[in-house]
């Protein structure tokens, strides 16, 4: 089993298998538990990060509009008659101003606009007309979805 050596010491296989190589290899199992956290995190964070001005939009059974590249714009006219450009109110006589500074920067003339239930049509239409006049002719009308269709109104 041993053998003896000219100090007299006997060596015996375990005492040469105690230099270990060090370790090379990368333990991964760290890296994918915090990126499966991370991934949690922010697939419950996105559905809130969208622009909070409540409105109790109409309901239709319109198909969604797909999504785009750039964050979408968009005016919002609440049930108070407020105007509002993305979540900040602006005066109705400046809204032109503000779209033709933004139509400059941005590479889509599309903007979405969300206006409540309870505000006519004319109010709506005055809105989309000042819309294309700052430069945004592609105006997409925000709804919920799950509403009557036209045959159900009908009846």
């Amino acid at each position: 089993m041993g053998a003896s050596t000219a100090s007299g010491q006997i060596k015996t296989r375990r005492s040469r298998r105690t230099r270990r190589k060090p370790m090379s290899e990368i333990n991964v199992t760290p890296f994918v538990d915090v990126m499966l956290v991370l991934l949690i995190i922010f697939m419950v964070a996105a559905p809130m990060l969208t622009v909070g001005v409540p409105v109790e939009l109409p309901k239709t059974a319109a198909n969604a509009l797909p999504t785009e590249k750039e964050e979408p714009l968009t005016v919002t006219l609440t049930a108070e008659g407020k105007l509002m450009l993305q979540d900040t109110e602006i005066p109705p006589e400046q809204l032109i101003n503000k779209l033709k500074a933004i139509a400059v920067e941005r590479s889509s003339d599309r903007v979405f606009l969300r206006a409540d239930g309870a505000i006519s049509y004319a109010r709506v239409v005055q809105v989309m007309g000042a819309l294309n006049a700052g430069g945004f002719s592609n105006i997409g009308l925000v709804t919920d979805v799950g509403g009557p269709t036209l045959a159900e109104t009908d009846g």
